[in-house]
């Protein structure tokens, strides 16, 4: 798009001002000594996080003998996708990711519904009990009543083996409310004074007004429950127990890192011989890089595009108490 005649009057003018200032702008040795040491410690801090990934991917993609003697560290060697192929041979691994897929994709959609809709009534003064139920929502975020509890009312509510037991738990989120809470009280209240007198209800202001204004904190906790839900083994662990096809993708994880040499003979193929059997056990330490980089892409493909909304909406919707 091409410049006005007023932009690069303010164009020309900072930089006679930057020429005329120069020497103030000048940095110190001391401000280029820390910067030094600023941007090394963060550049050494990102590599540490991106490294343990880096790792898995190169020991799923090379040679499965330099891997099981490990000899893989830095570059990857005799490349090849067959163990993300022979995956596929794994029984009841798709079906895993498809509960997990679901499960992460319905529940996160309630949670994010939910947690905008309530974030936003318990910013009514008009809302009945509005103290006591603002209070006994922050309570459950300290107080629970342990594990053996939890899973007796699951079980009296009838949400053992069954995919209820996913979402129901979860579409109530008290630290999302109180994010969404606080950034609802940074938009100007004159928007909705302005529907309301226009004839507007609170669903109505709720859908038109509130809703799109709120995208960037709603992103955020969509990415917090999407995560929560797609790493979630334990519940499977516990309420799944007579239902192995609700199994998620990370209880799958969890059986198979624990039982990997007999993986590693189901992904070889069964009734391969002797030779495939002893290279099965030395690839059993490839059959965990593999699945644990399964598990992971798909949160990694979407953070990236979630990234901008998460960091304008943590930031506002924790400015205020």
């Amino acid at each position: 798009m091409a410049k006005t005649k007023q932009e690069k009057l303010d164009i020309k003018a900072e930089k006679a001002y930057y020429k005329k200032n120069k020497q103030k702008f000048r940095l110190k040795p001391s401000d280029i000594t820390f910067n030094i040491i600023n941007y090394a410690f963060f550049g050494i801090f990102t590599l540490s996080c991106i490294f343990p990934f880096y790792y898995l991917f190169i020991n799923t993609i090379s040679d499965n003998s330099l891997v099981s003697k490990g000899l893989i560290n830095f570059l990857p060697e005799g490349i090849h996708i067959q163990n993300y192929l022979m995956l596929l041979n794994v029984p009841d691994l798709g079906n895993s990711f498809i509960v997990s897929l679901a499960r992460t994709l319905i529940g996160t959609a309630l949670m994010v519904v939910s947690s905008a809709f309530v974030g936003y009534l318990v910013t009514k003064n008009e809302m009945w009990q509005k103290k006591f139920w603002y209070r006994f929502l922050i309570i459950t975020m300290y107080f629970n009543a342990g594990l053996i509890p939890w899973y007796l009312n699951m079980a009296m509510l009838g949400l053992t083996n069954t995919f209820a037991a996913y979402i129901i738990p979860g579409i109530v989120a008290p630290y999302n409310i109180i994010l969404v809470k606080t950034y609802i009280e940074s938009i100007p209240a004159e928007l909705e004074e302005s529907a309301f007198m226009d004839g507007a209800g609170y669903v109505t202001i709720f859908r038109k007004i509130i809703w799109p204004l709120s995208k960037p904190i709603l992103a955020t906790i969509a990415i917090f429950g999407a995560v929560g839900h797609w790493n979630s083994f334990t519940d499977s662990l516990i309420l799944m127990q007579n239902a192995p096809e609700l199994h998620t993708l990370q209880h799958r994880l969890y059986t198979y890192l624990n039982t990997s040499s007999n993986l590693s003979a189901l992904m070889n193929g069964s009734g391969a011989g002797i030779e495939n059997a002893v290279s099965s056990s030395l690839n059993s330490k490839v059959i965990k890089y593999t699945i644990s980089m399964v598990s992971i892409i798909p949160i990694l493909l979407v953070y990236p595009f979630m990234q901008r909304y998460f960091e304008k909406g943590i930031m506002l919707g924790a400015v205020k108490g």
